[in-house]
């Protein structure tokens, strides 16, 4: 993993957290980018930190833009940044709807743009989308999360077939529940027993053994569920 100089979005906590803590104890060279870094604890001189806004779309272009000047050997994009929204859809506001396809579609679109072209001049990448179990199948309440997931499932499955024979890989991995800040906003939480969620450390685990696969292996999609599927209802 040495050879790797991964750019993740949504590092400072969660699963992006879980996952930039493991491809730094595996070697690699981690460029953070999050909203606040304060929560997260690396010190790791492999780690680089910058701070950036993905709801705010020019700010978030521009902070791309210098992250591929002062780092032009990334050649990994973990995109990962988001949040959740739930309930009927006649509830959101249009300034709630814009918001939150902004923050968890449109900035996937948009940092996948310059990655690309970035993998395609250095004539390696991958890319790496963090889904959702929402991205399978629609779920009461849940038209604004669905509608964003199955559209980073979309963009996942359709640069995959663009990129073939470039030595680009993309892959997006689909987990269900994790117990994570995620849910502290919302009015549900995966079940009180370990096995009604996922390990942190199996995802993390699952995105460094895509990436350490030959180049002749490209996986195109991981589901990934809890034992048994239960919800807390607050």
């Amino acid at each position: 993993m040495k050879d790797k100089c991964i750019l993740i979005t949504g590092s400072s906590k969660g699963i992006g957290l879980s996952i930039t803590q493991r491809l730094l104890q595996l070697g690699a060279k981690v460029i953070g980018i999050a909203r606040d870094h304060d929560s997260i604890k690396v010190e790791n001189k492999n780690y680089i930190k910058y701070t950036s806004d993905i709801s705010d779309l020019i700010k978030f272009e521009k902070s791309i833009k210098v992250i591929l000047k002062n780092h032009p050997e990334i050649n990994v994009l973990i995109s990962n940044a988001g949040y959740g929204e739930f309930g009927p859809l006649d509830n959101f506001s249009i300034k709630q709807i814009n918001n939150f396809i902004t923050s968890n579609l449109t900035s996937h679109l948009i940092i996948s743009k310059y990655l690309l072209s970035h993998f395609k001049k250095i004539k390696i990448g991958d890319i790496i989308f963090i889904g959702s179990e929402a991205s399978l199948m629609g779920a009461k309440n849940g038209s604004l999360y669905c509608t964003a997931k199955f559209g980073l499932r979309g963009l996942s499955q359709s640069l995959r077939k663009d990129v073939v024979g470039s030595n680009i890989r993309v892959c997006i991995i689909n987990p269900g529940m994790v117990r994570t800040s995620f849910f502290d906003k919302l009015k549900f939480s995966p079940g009180n027993k370990t096995e009604n969620s996922i390990s942190l450390k199996d995802i993390a685990d699952t995105t460094a053994n895509i990436l350490s696969m030959d180049r002749n292996t490209v996986i195109d999609e991981i589901n990934i569920s809890p034992a048994t599927k239960l919800i807390n209802f607050n």
